[in-house]
């Protein structure tokens, strides 16, 4: 199971037998294998990417703080032989036509109202309604006279970790590690993307 780290660079498109497709280019490594966790030694077996190297020097007791990012994958114990501390991967471990699925962090929108935040429809703008066209409207029943938990109302929206399956790798650039991924990626331009095949 192929995965790698990258960082989200811009939509764009590309033309394919007469067609245009939608796709987000994601600078796809190169990361390295920063430690291999055994079930034996840590009681699960994954491999922790690190990705984009800090650009001072770090000391060589804080070799994992090397890395701006680090991330686990989990794997079989079977696949992890195929896996060296140090070990770098590129982007050229996906290949055209593989589908993904991609992992980031969304947009932060900050506080926002039902409207926008859970797709409300809003109170009429005439018959009586002055000024509450984008209200919630009623939020607590008579009976228990209190409002509900998991009730949908205003607050803090997005900033979340998302994951879209299916995503179809449309090209891969090995020489300058850049995937170009069906579609829209979570996240803002250069935030971190986890793509796995």
């Amino acid at each position: 199971m192929p995965f790698i780290l990258g960082k989200k660079i811009e939509m764009s498109q590309v033309f394919k037998d007469d067609k245009v497709i939608p796709v987000t280019l994601v600078e796809a490594g190169p990361c390295y294998v920063v430690q291999v966790k055994t079930e034996e030694k840590d009681g699960y077996s994954a491999i922790q990417l690190g990705f984009e190297k800090k650009k001072k020097n770090v000391k060589k007791t804080e070799k994992s703080k090397e890395y701006k990012h680090l991330k686990e994958f989990r794997v079989e114990p079977s696949e992890l032989k195929s896996f060296k501390k140090g070990q770098e991967i590129k982007a050229s471990v996906l290949k055209e036509g593989d589908k993904a699925r991609v992992s980031a962090i969304s947009k932060g929108k900050g506080f926002q109202g039902a409207v926008k935040r859970w797709g409300f429809h809003g109170r009429n703008a005439t018959h009586g309604a002055k000024h509450e066209e984008r209200t919630v409207g009623s939020i607590g029943a008579t009976g228990p006279a209190r409002v509900m938990p998991g009730k949908k109302m205003p607050g803090r929206m997005g900033g979340e970790r998302i994951s879209v399956k299916n995503l179809e790798v449309v090209r891969v650039d090995e020489k300058n590690n850049l995937v170009a991924l069906k579609g829209a990626v979570p996240g803002r331009r250069g935030s971190l993307v986890e793509i796995r095949s």
